[in-house]
């Protein structure tokens, strides 16, 4: 098991090609614990994460091949978000559930609207673009601070502390970061 631990992501692609199912395993060792905290930032309930984690490794396993992912945990990640979501979506509608999400999502409510337009796929992709384009004119630090807040939803507690300031330095960062988020977006053109 200690040989999983150290495979690099070609070597546990390469098993998903052959139909190993030790990539499976391969992958959980390496990736479980960000698989599972990326899920329990959108769900905050373990046994929910733990289907979205499982039913991921199925996904993967289903998706390898074809696909040849360049970065195996970006890969993982979008899989694990977008089954979180989905879950959160189905959770939500059943009354139940609570987490991080919220607080996200009421935090850029400001910056990106939900009207019908915002909806449709070309525009949606443009808003992406943009958004794409705003963040590489931050730099490195502010970049990743805005992306463990606003895609992997994490807590800003955690985010002081994996960036070695307080939480209120935190806070504040987000908050210009989201004022300069909505003006940019307005420039380009979105309504908001």
């Amino acid at each position: 098991m200690d040989k999983m631990k150290q495979m690099e992501d070609e070597e546990i692609v390469q098993l998903y090609f052959d139909r190993d199912a030790r990539a499976i395993s391969a992958t959980s060792d390496k990736y479980g614990s960000y698989c599972t905290t990326v899920a329990m930032n959108i769900l905050g309930n373990y046994e929910d994460v733990e289907e979205c984690v499982n039913e991921a490794y199925l996904k993967t396993w289903n998706s390898i091949p074809p696909h040849r992912p360049k970065m195996l945990s970006a890969f993982l990640g979008k899989i694990v978000r977008n089954l979180s979501f989905n879950r959160r979506k189905y959770n939500i509608a059943d009354k139940r559930g609570g987490s991080e999400l919220t607080d996200v999502l009421s935090e850029l409510g400001d910056c990106v609207s939900g009207n019908d337009c915002a909806e449709k796929d070309y525009e949606y992709k443009e808003l992406v673009s943009a958004i794409n384009d705003f963040l590489k004119e931050l730099s490195e630090n502010k970049r990743n601070i805005f992306v463990c807040r606003y895609y992997y939803t994490d807590k800003i507690s955690d985010i002081a502390e994996r960036f070695n300031m307080k939480e209120s330095t935190i806070s504040m960062m987000l908050g210009k970061l989201r004022t300069k988020l909505r003006n940019y977006l307005t420039r380009r053109g979105f309504g908001l």
